[in-house]
């Protein structure tokens, strides 16, 4: 089982990050060991002093794919969810301003939310969930799929290209605006539509 990410899939993300659209969607990887292991708390590691949530859409992979063509993208996932990209955005800028890679700020034991799946069914237009996350029980985050740069065939199709799509594989499809930071106490809550997907209490 392996965790695509995608980065800067939605516009005014990129404008709060200062960066640039790139053309074609951007991906990198987590490993399975990045999940946070559900009821489990969030410890903030000790190596990073800023750790940003970013929530995402998922997509459960469930067919093995390669060169999957957009218009057959559909027949490779069943289920949708949510969940976070924990961030350590320090050590990201850190690793960017030297042009190294950044996995360590990305890919960490615990940086992967994922909460409860929903059937595809569930949904009348996929181009069109709305989703949100709640901070202390505020609004932070508040997306619609409908606002992605590239949709959700779009990314399967790109991905399958350079990697084969296993069954079980997590595709997390971007982040929108209001990304920030997590200090202990806080309680972090997901929402697809307005049902609550997950809920982690940062440690």
């Amino acid at each position: 089982m392996k965790i695509i990410c995608i980065g800067q899939n939605y516009a005014e993300h990129i404008k709060e990050l200062n960066s640039k659209a790139s053309g074609e969607p951007l991906f990198f990887l987590k490993p399975d060991s990045a999940v946070l292991l559900n009821k489990h708390p969030f410890v903030i590691p000790e190596f990073t002093q800023e750790v940003h949530y970013e929530v995402e859409v998922l997509i459960r992979i469930n067919r093995l794919g390669k060169y999957i063509q957009p218009k057959f993208a559909h027949k490779y996932f069943d289920q949708i969810g949510l969940g976070i990209d924990f961030t350590a955005r320090d050590l990201q800028r850190e690793c960017k301003e030297k042009g190294h890679p950044w996995e360590k700020a990305k890919a960490f034991d615990g940086s992967a939310v994922i909460g409860e799946w929903l059937p595809k069914e569930s949904f009348k237009d996929l181009n069109a969930i709305n989703f949100h996350l709640k901070k202390n029980d505020e609004i932070v985050q508040l997306g619609n799929t409908k606002n992605m740069i590239f949709d959700i065939p779009t990314l399967i199709a790109h991905v399958s290209k350079f990697m084969t799509l296993k069954i079980g594989d997590v595709l997390f499809t971007g982040t929108p605006a209001g990304v920030g930071p997590v200090s202990i106490g806080d309680k972090l809550s997901g929402y697809l539509e307005d049902k609550e997907l997950f809920s982690v209490n940062i440690k």
